[in-house]
């Protein structure tokens, strides 16, 4: 059994170290509050585009633009995998590179050249140790206050290497912001830009109404400006989600920490109650044994 002073050092300890995470949690929510009220405000405006993006691309066809054209041979993938910075989030990070890395091997598995755009340190640091092609990376971007120059910055980077025929598609993989319990990792194909799926009103009463809109100049004019853009914002949006995202899950963890601090407080206290009262009692019949010997 433990020491009373070894059982009193641990039970110090396990409270500095539950005001720490107490301390991170708080920071997490406040972070968290102002990343949700971005993410929150942009994502109408992601949706809005998106739709009339796939009205544009109806009216006027696939092969209006080369970035809505897929190639009859997909030999280079490249994978944009957005995670954090720090860690103390959980399994946050852990599951969106194994998200990253399954898509990795299926793709390799078809004999296709996988390389990577890391968003975050978690991720440089797994490229680097699976010794991945990595082409870029941006650090200090995800759970901080960033710019769309950020996601402008990278998506034209994208749209000029699959022009020039150096990557064939590309594939972003980021974590989707559900609630504060959970967030999803998902991928999303950024390039070629995927069909917009358009219910038919003769087939199904119920479908929504999608209006038609009226363009000038004309729509194949119109994505030759909007198409790349749609690029930058699918980027920025996926940023934002996993901003979000890291906070709740950070936000989460330390408050499964400061739990698990209280629990083990109230162990070690019990332990160290048990030990005192031995130490009583073992001091007590010494003294009766003592009493006893000098009676006989």
């Amino acid at each position: 059994m433990a020491t009373l002073k070894e059982v009193k050092l641990k039970i110090s300890a396990v409270k500095k170290t539950k005001q720490i995470t107490k301390a991170m949690n708080m920071v997490a929510a406040s972070r968290l509050r102002g990343a949700q009220t971005r993410m929150e405000g942009f994502r109408p405006y992601a949706a809005k585009f998106e739709e009339v993006l796939g009205n544009l691309a109806q009216s006027a066809g696939d092969q209006s633009s080369p970035l809505l054209l897929a190639r009859e041979e997909t030999k280079r993938t490249h994978i944009m995998l957005c995670t954090s910075d720090r860690g103390l989030c959980g399994g946050f990070n852990a599951n969106l590179i194994d998200k990253a890395a399954k898509l990795a091997k299926q793709k390799a598995a078809q004999g296709i050249k996988v390389s990577f755009t890391a968003f975050g340190k978690r991720g440089r640091d797994w490229m680097r140790r699976e010794k991945a092609t990595m082409v870029d990376q941006h650090i200090g971007v995800v759970g901080s206050t960033f710019s769309f120059n950020v996601a402008s910055q990278s998506g034209r980077k994208m749209v000029s290497d699959f022009l020039n025929q150096e990557i064939d598609e590309v594939i972003i993989v980021y974590a989707e912001f559900l609630s504060m319990a959970k967030q999803v990792p998902v991928t999303k194909q950024l390039l070629p830009i995927p069909p917009m799926e358009r219910p038919e009103a003769a087939a199904d009463e119920n479908a929504p109404y999608l209006a038609e809109h009226i363009t000038e100049p004309s729509p194949e004019a119109l994505l030759g400006e909007i198409l790349p853009k749609s690029v930058d914002v699918q980027i920025y949006r996926a940023l934002l989600e996993t901003s979000t995202s890291e906070h709740a899950a950070r936000m989460m963890a330390m408050d499964n920490a400061t739990k698990a601090c209280n629990d083990m407080i109230q162990n070690l206290t019990l332990a160290y109650n048990k030990a005192r009262q031995a130490a009583i009692t073992g001091e007590l019949m010494d003294i009766v044994g003592g009493a006893e010997a000098l009676k006989g």
